[in-house]
């Protein structure tokens, strides 16, 4: 009985519909050299097929699961497959996963934000990555609705953008109602099945994991919901975790993120942010540009838009001196204010890094961003030369480090002072050398190139001019 329920259910599965009210065994078979009506029956063929019962289940079994079946690459060499349109130029394509990972307070659900209005709008995600134009769905898990709203008109405005594509963003507000993920899986594509988005946006994905995060065949699981979402949807899925606890310096960028690997090695894109620790030259130059900003709309607002020059608006005090030459006490006294607080401003803004890891795409160089809430400002080379934090736990392991750094820096310092001695030589031939002659000879930034120069000790700069030190030399 066993066997003929399962010959039943065989026969269902493939198309072939069977009065099951019929239950007979002997109603399955077919007796040779018997009368049939006027035609005799006669056996086709004999010892065909499988040797025994155990045989023929495990064949039908494997020819009718739910895999796909083989291909040849033959087939295919001539007639290849389209790749899918990219969604994030050199990042992600439409159909695929993406990671985003960073410690707390990074404002990942900000770039998350971010993200959603750059597809919505068209245009590029931290004013470096280009984004395809379509519907998104934010799925969010973990604010109230009243502040998620906020949140996304705060973002845009920050921006600088007119919500010309609103209809292009929805939100699923699931705080407080999330369920695990395999459970809002078939929920979530029976609801989007016919909205058209090309993205799906997960933010936090702890709300809905489903099993121990240390465990990598539980999160292979969870992370398969992905995959369902993905090919029932055909868009992609995006979604953030954070990093594990300690300094995240020493460790590689797919190595981050809590919890088993699977979460770095299952998405098609990884996108890892780190903090950087800005130095006291670079909040000092910070806030000189803020200064001269102040001052600057001081001036345009007062109709002394021409009293400053290109070369004036980078420096703090001759943008003061000319403030004072044309403005009044009462705009001085106002402008005093403005530059505090700009100067504040700056200091309240932290730095990340990003660096991504890439299924499709190749590797793109780190981006550097300073997170000016509520948005992600892409850095202008400041923030080129600074390391994360490395975090060693043992004395051993950080005596090693405190050697290897030394030992590292101290031929990073000789190696600059050989090409900046080089550079410099070069430069005479042409007569006064400069930052600018320097800059494009190492093909550097001004800035750089003064910062090498200050740290180097062996040269003077007066303005733009550039010239060694004579024995004696005290400025």
């Amino acid at each position: 009985r066993r066997r003929v329920d399962y010959l039943y259910s065989v026969c269902q599965k493939n198309g072939l519909v069977l009065d099951q009210a019929c239950r007979n065994p002997s109603r399955l078979s077919r007796m040779p050299g018997a009368m049939r009506g006027e035609q005799k029956q006669y056996l086709l063929e004999t010892n065909f097929g499988k040797a025994n019962w155990g045989e023929w289940k495990d064949w039908v079994e494997s020819v009718t699961d739910d895999l796909p079946d083989t291909e040849s690459m033959a087939a295919a060499w001539e007639n290849m497959p389209e790749l899918s349109p990219a969604l994030i130029e050199g990042v992600l394509r439409q159909g695929h996963k993406m990671l985003l990972a960073g410690p707390s307070k990074a404002g990942k659900s900000f770039a998350l934000i971010e993200l959603c209005i750059s597809i919505a709008e068209g245009v590029p995600w931290f004013g470096r990555f280009r984004c395809a134009q379509g519907k998104v769905l934010y799925i969010n898990l973990e604010l109230d609705r009243a502040s998620c709203f906020h949140r996304f008109r705060d973002v845009y405005t920050a921006m600088g953008l007119n919500p010309e594509n609103l209809r292009n963003i929805d939100v699923w507000n699931l705080r407080g109602a999330s369920v695990p993920m395999d459970k809002l899986a078939p929920k979530l594509i029976r609801r989007a099945a016919k909205s058209g988005y090309i993205a799906v946006v997960l933010d936090p994905i702890y709300k809905v994991i489903t099993g121990d995060e240390n465990s990598a065949d539980q999160m292979a699981k969870f992370c398969n919901q992905f995959d369902l979402v993905c090919r029932e949807l055909g868009c992609a899925v995006i979604y953030c975790h954070h990093h594990s606890k300690g300094a995240q310096g020493g460790k590689r960028s797919m190595d981050r993120a809590s919890g088993s690997g699977v979460f770095a090695r299952d998405p098609d894109a990884m996108l890892d942010m780190t903090e950087l620790e800005p130095t006291e030259a670079i909040r000092t130059q910070m806030k000189n540009r803020a200064a001269c900003a102040a001052c600057c709309e001081l001036l345009d607002k007062r109709g002394h838009g021409d009293a400053y020059g290109t070369d004036d608006a980078l420096s703090k005090t001759q943008m003061l001196a000319i403030c004072k030459d044309r403005l009044g006490q009462a705009d001085l006294r106002m402008l005093d204010a403005e530059i505090e607080r700009a100067a504040a401003h700056a200091m309240e803004k932290t730095a990340w890094r990003i660096e991504g890891t890439l299924r499709e795409f190749a590797r793109f160089a780190p981006v550097n961003l300073w997170f000016d809430y509520p948005v992600h400002q892409l850095d202008s080379g400041l923030l080129e030369d600074l390391q994360p934090e490395t975090d060693f736990r043992t004395a051993g392991r950080a005596g090693a480090a405190k050697r290897w750094a030394a030992t590292d820096k101290e031929d990073t310092a000789k190696k600059n002072r050989k090409e900046l001695a080089t550079a410099f030589e070069a430069c005479t031939m042409d007569g006064e050398v400069t930052v600018y002659a320097m800059a494009e000879y190492m093909d550097l930034k001004p800035r750089t190139i003064k910062q090498r120069l200050k740290a180097d000790g062996g040269y003077w700069i007066d303005g733009e001019k550039v010239g060694r030190k004579e024995p004696g030399y005290k400025g």
